[in-house]
């Protein structure tokens, strides 16, 4: 199903030239098949169960790719979106695409030829799947010229005669029938053959004196074909154009900068002209710019917090350690599930940070209580007897550890593992945890009891040991 042109209301942000068209797809179990590296040995009860983690049928991104090169039609440029979506950028950004950009300026004709040359320099740039400028001036109008004169001396007013034309070509409705429970309006119109050409429309009769006589348009009115803006954009006391993109296979963020390095070297701008980048840009402008502090501040009430706890600053900097390891198992399996850095991600990774200090200070606190115990009974005299001691605390602490870490995996692998409404987004937060957990969970049990026995042996016990 599908629109032309634009609704009746001054809410739809649109040209009349616009086509929406809605695709309705069939569900993913009955999408084309796609081999996979379990299509030829697993049975139907293993795939059922594999399709969560490598789906078996054709991805939303070759879908796309086949219905655009099916539907290349002259005249027409493509960009895919969901409906919903589609709407709340046109309502925020203006733009119909999720990447865009605005021209700005003073003439709507520099304008159009601006859009044209940023066209042509974006369509070969790797990643743009279709790229058009708006013709804002290339509109083509029908213009009747109102002979004022003639009009009072057929006792017409310009509303009256206006109301005929408009009644000719465009229709007006003139009743509603009634079937079942729909409804239907009846549109009178002057059929085709009469309203097809100038020559015709001349030939429009108009009625005077009451409706007692009828004369032609062409005796009250010129007749002229004209061109101007189809759609006038006003921004921050600007004109404005639009060039919309629909990119696929990169992020927007290393698009935009090759994209715009091609822009700044090619094309030139007239003095009182700008281009800006517009679209779900924005959004990750404005999310990046409070990222740049809101990491750091947690990152410092992280360890604020952690000091207050262990009151060392040793012990906050060992704690701290699981940061840079859990970042590596985040990303990895980022890598492998083949998802770009989003909000979403950096929402999971802020909450890793988190998870990462509390399971650092109990590995620590089981370490501490097995050194002063060993203390305190009188049997760290050598570097094996801390070695023991370290061992004991490490081997406590296996099983509360292991404990916590499978509690989270097994509330984070059923989001892994949903599909449908909102499951993307989950998905993308819980990801960088399910991968940081497995790391921080080696990192804590092989490497901290290493970091922990350097501290311990050079900067305390060895100490006593030579004194002894």
């Amino acid at each position: 199903m599908g629109k032309a042109g634009r609704a009746e209301t001054s809410t739809d942000p649109a040209p009349l030239s616009m086509l929406e068209t809605v695709i309705t797809l069939k569900p993913k179990s009955q999408w084309r098949k796609t081999d996979t590296w379990y299509s030829n040995w697993a049975p139907d009860w293993a795939k059922a169960a594999l399709r969560r983690i490598t789906p078996d049928h054709i991805s939303q991104e070759d879908l796309i790719s086949q219905m655009n090169e099916a539907l290349k039609i002259s005249g027409l440029a493509n960009s895919w979106t969901m409906p919903i979506k589609g709407r709340i950028e046109m309502l925020s950004t203006g733009l119909k695409t999720p990447l865009g950009l605005k021209i700005s300026g003073a003439d709507l004709d520099t304008i159009e030829e601006i859009g044209a040359r940023v066209e042509a320099v974006l369509t070969p740039v790797k990643g743009t799947r279709s790229v058009f400028a708006e013709r804002t001036g290339s509109g083509y109008f029908l213009d009747f010229e109102w002979d004022r004169e003639a009009l009072s001396r057929y006792g017409l007013s310009i509303e009256e005669a206006q109301g005929v034309v408009q009644r000719a070509i465009g229709g007006e409705n003139v009743t509603t029938t009634v079937e079942g429970r729909e409804r239907y309006p009846v549109n009178v119109r002057y059929q085709r053959d009469f309203r097809g050409d100038l020559g015709t429309l001349a030939r429009v009769l108009v009625p005077v004196a009451g409706g007692q006589k009828q004369i032609p348009v062409s005796l009250l009115a010129r007749i002229n074909v004209a061109e101007g803006p189809a759609m006038i954009r006003d921004e921050d006391g600007l004109l404005a154009g639009y060039v919309y993109l629909d990119i696929t296979g990169r992020d927007q963020e290393g698009y935009i900068a090759e994209a715009g390095k091609l822009l700044r070297e090619k094309v030139k701008l007239p003095p009182g002209y700008a281009i800006s980048w517009s679209g779900q840009y924005e959004a990750l402008e404005r999310v990046k710019e409070k990222l740049t502090w809101v990491v750091p501040l947690t990152l410092i009430l992280i360890l604020f917090l952690l000091y207050l706890n262990t009151r060392s600053l040793t012990k906050t900097l060992i704690i701290t350690l699981a940061v840079p390891f859990s970042a590596i198992g985040a990303f990895w399996f980022l890598y492998l599930l083949g998802y770009n850095l989003s909000i979403g991600v950096w929402v999971g990774l802020i909450a890793l940070l988190g998870v990462d200090a509390e399971t650092g200070v109990f590995m620590l606190l089981y370490l501490d209580l097995a050194y002063e115990q060993a203390k305190k009974e009188g049997r760290l005299r050598s570097l094996a007897d801390l070695q023991e001691a370290i061992r004991y605390g490490a081997v406590q602490r296996l099983r509360p550890k292991f404990m916590t870490t499978a509690t989270m995996f097994f509330g984070l692998i059923p989001i892994m593992w949903s599909l449908g409404a909102g499951a993307d987004v989950m998905k993308r937060i819980a990801a960088p945890m399910v991968g940081g957990i497995f790391t921080s969970f080696l990192l804590e049990l092989l490497v901290y009891p290493a970091v922990y026995q350097i501290w311990k042996w050079n900067f305390e016990l060895k100490k006593q040991v030579s004194k002894e």
